[in-house]
């Protein structure tokens, strides 16, 4: 089975997830300047299997699309493009900051490191894959 691939997409960073190849655990990867997003993911596919790539949408509280909406568009039309053997879904994304958050502080992570945004935008990855594989169980 190939790897579903999740991606926190910020307009300057990007927090990057994957599942196993059984789709049962998701694991954060990195967090990646948003500008070099297509060169990460170049070389994670060229090496690694995956199936369907999962970006968090990210709305209003009302459902309607945030401002960073428009920047997800481009890239999933360029990604479509480049890899159109990959399926391409999205996810909601509300309260996976706060929730990476709450799991560092359930976790004992120290309060300096939880103060890094790009362990944030990791983990807010990772738990946009986990609803992701839940909600196709």
């Amino acid at each position: 089975m190939k790897r579903i691939l999740a991606i926190d997409y910020g307009s300057k960073k990007c927090g990057l997830a994957a599942s196993d190849p059984l789709r049962i655990i998701a694991t954060g990867l990195d967090t990646v300047p948003t500008w070099q997003l297509f060169d990460w993911l170049e070389k994670y596919l060229a090496t690694e299997p995956v199936g369907d790539l999962v970006i968090g949408e990210s709305l209003h509280k009302d459902g309607t699309p945030n401002k960073i909406n428009a920047q997800i568009v481009g890239f999933e039309r360029k990604f479509a493009k480049l890899y159109p053997d990959i399926n391409l879904h999205r996810q909601d994304e509300y309260l996976t900051s706060k929730r990476a958050m709450q799991a560092m502080i359930e976790s004992g992570v120290p309060r300096m490191k939880r103060r890094e945004k790009e362990r944030v935008d990791k983990i807010a990855a990772t738990i946009i894959l986990q609803d992701f594989m839940e909600s196709i169980r």
